[in-house]
């Protein structure tokens, strides 16, 4: 039997940093992944020809290299990756728009969000920078009971309409709780959102996973593809290994799971495993929320239809902003609009104006669409939701009927048959792991359930819980 010092459930990007870690220091470890590609959420395919990349609109945590405590700049050293090997290009301007033309724009200089606020919202000047006080003195990393944020923002500050123009952003770049977040994962979104920013690698998702990969593979770590892992084997407070989807029983000194709460507990063939595994979660806890995306490509000829200097917009057109499972298949009264192009110096594909389009979307509609004998009724139905996406569309950012070269889509079905995550739940379980530690002594989790969050946040807690639980260990 195979064995190893370290296992590692999952390639995507905990998984990759988590391995580039341990493997700097010429121990052996193997990341088992379920798909054909690493990445996880935050991927790739081809259709056509074309590169799609999937889960990534842009990465937070922006820092200039000057300022070494940043969390983008400790992990770059963590992992041993120079700055100049990214090619870091920062967003333009975002803004986050409500009804009656409510809006307010932000860049990575959060002066700029202030005096948004002090024009838009005169009353609350004051009351935004107690909120920001509180928010610096707060350290989210502290074990804890959750704590409700929209309480905490609207015990600060009075104008409702400002309280929830916040919240949109942040939810919809985190949230795995339904028209509310955990204070600690605000505080963690308000940081590296506002307070430090967005911006992109130069070239696509595939390109930076190139480097990680690239780097994992120089230090000596090992990755298997299209490797799931069906069971985790244990021996009382212990894990012994894993078992293979072709029967395999690989052994392991150490297990970091990167796959979720609750879909690691199902790896547990009896139950008595699985509630020592976490008695926080049950197969029924994972997460809620998930998404209906719309990829476009349009012809340079449709350019002038668009804003050049908007990154990201976050809408919302209800008078007030619901963050929940829609009762239809999707809801496309609210979402993320997103221009890859309008990062600083920014071409992904010259010659053509790529836009992503993020909604909220009920993942049991689209569950039964898909298991239904005729498949059609599941495309039609995608067809349905992107004509009347891009009517709504329309009215923000300009014609988006005209000059589409190519576009594809895809539903919260998507996401779980290509994630494995449950539900296709992108932000994980409402429950969080704050320092990965599981009932057994040398099982870990890392990524999105253990509470860290973002592109940034998820290579931190690969990092991070190698550092604090397994390192120092073997």
């Amino acid at each position: 039997m195979r064995a190893y010092p370290l296992l590692i459930i999952g390639g995507g990007l905990s998984g990759l940093a988590a391995g580039i870690r341990f493997a700097r220091f010429g121990k052996k470890v193997l990341i088992l992944e379920n798909h054909s590609k690493a990445g996880g959420l935050n991927s790739y395919y081809y259709r056509n020809g074309r590169l799609l990349e999937t889960g990534l609109h842009a990465i937070t945590n922006y820092a200039p290299p000057e300022d070494r405590h940043a969390p983008l700049n400790r992990l770059l050293r963590q992992l041993k990756i120079p700055r100049k090997a990214i090619k870091l290009q920062e967003q333009k301007f975002s803004e986050i728009l409500f009804p009656g033309k409510s809006n307010l724009v932000f860049s990575n200089d959060f002066k700029l969000l202030e005096s948004e606020i002090a024009k838009q919202f005169p009353l609350s000047t004051r009351q935004f920078a107690s909120l920001v006080a509180e928010l610096d003195a707060y350290n989210p990393f502290t074990p804890g009971p959750k704590i409700s944020s929209r309480r905490f923002i609207t015990s600060i500050i009075q104008d409702s309409l400002l309280v929830e123009m916040l919240l949109c952003p942040i939810m919809f770049y985190g949230s795995s709780d339904e028209d509310d977040i955990d204070l600690s994962q605000f505080v963690i979104l308000f940081r590296s959102i506002f307070q430090e920013g967005l911006f992109r690698p130069e070239g696509t998702i595939k390109d930076f996973l190139d480097i990680l990969l690239n780097q994992y593979r120089n230090f000596g770590g090992e990755i298997e593809f299209s490797s799931p892992v069906t069971e985790i084997l244990s021996e009382g407070n212990r894990v012994s290994g894993v078992r293979t989807g072709n029967g395999e029983k690989i052994g392991c000194n150490y297990l970091l799971t990167t796959a979720g709460l609750p879909e690691t507990r199902k790896l547990f063939p009896a139950p008595a495993q699985a509630a020592k595994f976490s008695d926080l979660t049950r197969e029924s806890d994972s997460g809620r929320l998930s998404f209906f995306e719309s990829l476009y490509f349009f012809d340079e000829a449709t350019r002038h239809n668009f804003p050049r200097n908007r990154t990201i917009i976050f809408y919302n057109l209800r008078d007030s902003f619901l963050y929940r499972r829609p009762e239809k298949a999707v809801d496309i009264n609210s979402g993320v609009i997103c221009f890859p192009g309008n990062f600083q110096g920014r071409q992904i594909m010259p010659g053509y104006v790529p836009m992503r389009v993020t909604h909220l979307a009920n993942y049991e509609i689209w569950r039964d669409l898909f298991n239904y004998t005729d498949k059609a009724r599941y495309s039609a139905e995608k067809k349905l939701w992107i004509k009347r996406s891009r009517k709504v569309l329309g009215e923000i950012v300009g014609n988006c009927d005209e000059n589409i070269v190519y576009e594809d889509s895809f539903t919260p079905v998507t996401i779980e048959r290509y994630t494995s995550r449950l539900q296709g739940s992108v932000y994980g379980s409402p429950h969080k792991v704050k320092d990965g530690k599981t009932g057994f002594d040398n099982l870990c989790i890392a990524g999105t359930d253990q509470g860290y969050l973002g592109i940034v946040g998820s290579l931190l807690s690969g990092v991070t819980m190698v550092n604090q639980h397994i390192l120092n260990k073997t």
